[in-house]
């Protein structure tokens, strides 16, 4: 009789236990990415996800260029058509890339409003690939009725805020910087203490003198002036999507981490916010090792190539500098 109770006890103890540990799962993440170096940073995050267990899909539109769903992965893609063709982008991109590098940086007045205006444009065509994500029914269907847990974005290119506001879940975003520290402070709410604290690309230190904290308060002032004018653009079309008023920074505000692609001691001190993380070097890997001669070449193979020279389209950087 005794051994029966005990039994029973134990049995009873068992079921008490399985109600207050709840096993672990795998979850369902969802990915709003960016474009080159910005995939490769996110990339590497997804990846250790699906080997953890979780499943990953990456919603990426057709005219992607850096992106590539063909090639061989256990992370899962839905491609939505865009109204912007990939060659598009793609020469939005090398005017982009062609007009920022050679910027001239001597005067505030030309450097500045050359920058927002490649920006501008950025967002446009950001804004356009959002309406066209939204504007399929049956893709945002699909999503939710996939239940995902958490949305991992890339805040460099809105809308994935907008998706974890659909969707009801968890939103964290990716970021390197945004220009004049616009989305960090208006979004994420960090304080930027300009007498310190310098803007991004101003190329002051956090040691300046009366005239450079006077310079310093005129760059956050005119990218607050800018950004504001993009947060309204963007913030009708949330309105719209959402069918309540709502703006781009109040959505963007509403992540739960930012994950900062740098490392902290390579940053001037600034006060941080608990739910902003340095994660820099996650796309570092150790170096494979390369042929002594290396050409990046796109043309026709030449007939004398000897076998001891390889062309290669493209050098993995990792690879060659590590």
């Amino acid at each position: 009789m005794n051994k029966m109770l005990m039994k029973q006890f134990s049995l009873l103890l068992l079921l008490q236990l399985t109600c207050y540990f709840s096993s672990g799962r795998c979850g369902n993440v969802l990915a709003w990415p960016v474009e080159y170096s910005h995939w490769i940073n996110m990339k590497a995050i997804l990846e250790e996800l699906v080997t953890r267990g979780h499943e990953v899909t990456v919603l990426i539109s057709s005219a992607s260029i850096f992106i590539d769903p063909s090639k061989p992965s256990a992370i899962k893609f839905e491609i939505y058509p865009a109204s912007v063709t990939k060659e598009e982008y793609e020469n939005f991109f090398m005017h982009f890339f062609g007009e920022w590098t050679y910027l001239e940086k001597n005067s505030f007045w030309t450097y500045f409003p050359a920058m927002i205006r490649i920006i501008r444009k950025y967002f446009e065509i950001s804004l356009k690939f959002c309406k066209d994500l939204v504007s399929n029914k049956k893709l945002m269907t699909k999503l939710q009725e996939s239940r995902f847990d958490v949305i991992l974005a890339d805040a460099v290119g809105p809308g994935g805020e907008l998706l974890a506001e659909i969707l009801n879940i968890p939103l964290v975003h990716s970021l390197r910087f945004y220009p004049g520290y616009a989305m960090e402070k208006h979004g994420g709410k960090l304080p930027f203490p300009l007498s310190y604290v310098p803007i991004i690309m101003s190329e002051l230190s956090d040691h300046m003198t009366f005239m450079e904290r006077v310079k310093n308060m005129i760059h956050a002032l005119y990218f607050d002036f800018w950004f504001q004018a993009i947060n309204e653009e963007w913030s009708q079309f949330y309105s719209e999507v959402l069918g309540k008023p709502t703006t781009l920074f109040e959505a963007m505000g509403k992540a739960d981490i930012w994950l900062i692609r740098t490392y902290w001691d390579l940053e001037f001190p600034r006060p941080l916010l608990p739910n902003f993380d340095f994660v820099g070097g996650l796309h570092c890997t150790p170096a494979k090792p390369l042929p002594k001669v290396l050409w990046r070449y796109n043309g026709k193979k030449p007939d004398t190539l000897g076998p001891n020279t390889q062309l290669y389209k493209w050098i993995p950087q990792n690879d060659l500098l590590g």
